[in-house]
């Protein structure tokens, strides 16, 4: 019995030449897949040339070459409206994903029957998983009390559980059927980089559908290949995404005070992280 392809896998690359080449070849032979769109944010380090490689030896695959970086947001959106397959993957460019690793998260989902957002069970070279697969919603009044601890996401694993819900999974694998991702208005182009999977998650839960890992996909992610040589910027873009988070989901209902007091423990948790990022410029 022939596999169904009808899922549109979308990368968005930068400086993505160390990992690219995988991770197309990768998604070439993987299950399911109807559609391969690559996004470039500007890139001048060979991405693009991986990518037109790879346009050339398969129909499937298409790139667009932004002439600079809108962000990480609106690249996906950009993606997505190029591809038409019922389900829409977004895989970062530094993940390697098995050849049955989207055909298993769209058998959870379909197994659930319902609307749904999924993620996998991601872990680095090193073997150690990474805490950002599955995450609460951020817990601003904690942040408050100690903006160091605040910002910790992390939610443990249920190994109990084939499927967890949890608030929130990594942008860096999304399997989202097109249906709920156009409902709810795609990713918000607002966000430059990081938290805007926080703020896509927490939209489609509001919308009704469950967000959820699969524990049991576990997926390699070669981590930060993008941003280790500008850990600054990235790092004051993910402040400036939970502040911004902040502003849409929590603000309208608290007081000036309040506001505030969170614009101040945002900041003041990046200044803290400051002297860690120096001797990495």
């Amino acid at each position: 019995m022939s596999i169904p392809a009808d899922i549109a896998a979308v990368v968005v690359s930068y400086q993505s030449a160390s990992t690219l080449d995988a991770c197309l070849h990768r998604l070439r032979i993987a299950e399911g897949v109807a559609q391969i769109r690559v996004v470039d944010n500007g890139s001048d380090d060979g991405t693009l040339e991986i990518a037109r490689q790879h346009a050339l030896a398969d129909a499937r695959v298409r790139f667009i070459a932004n002439p600079d970086n809108p962000g990480f947001a609106v690249a996906c959106n950009q993606g997505a409206r190029d591809s038409d397959a019922p389900w829409i993957a977004f895989v970062n460019p530094d993940l390697q994903v098995e050849r049955d690793t989207l055909l298993r998260l769209r058998a959870h989902a379909l197994e659930h029957g319902g609307p749904c957002l999924l993620g996998a069970d991601l872990y680095g070279e090193d073997g150690v998983h990474d805490g950002a697969a599955r995450r609460r919603d951020p817990d601003f009044a904690a942040m408050l009390r100690n903006p160091m601890a605040g910002a910790k996401l992390e939610v443990a694993a249920d190994p109990e559980r084939a499927l967890q819900p949890v608030d929130a999974v990594s942008g860096a694998l999304m399997l989202v059927p097109r249906g709920l991702f156009e409902r709810i208005g795609g990713l918000d182009e607002g966000y430059r980089l990081h938290a805007e999977d926080l703020d896509l998650c927490r939209r489609a839960r509001e919308a009704g559908a469950l967000v959820a890992v699969a524990n049991d996909v576990a997926v390699l992610h070669v981590r930060g290949v993008s941003s280790r040589s500008r850990p600054l910027f990235v790092e004051w873009h993910k402040h400036r995404g939970l502040w911004r988070y902040f502003s849409r989901f929590e603000a309208p209902r608290r007081g000036p005070l309040v506001r505030a007091a969170v614009f101040a423990a945002i900041w003041a948790h990046f200044l803290a992280r400051l002297p860690r990022m120096w001797p990495r410029r």
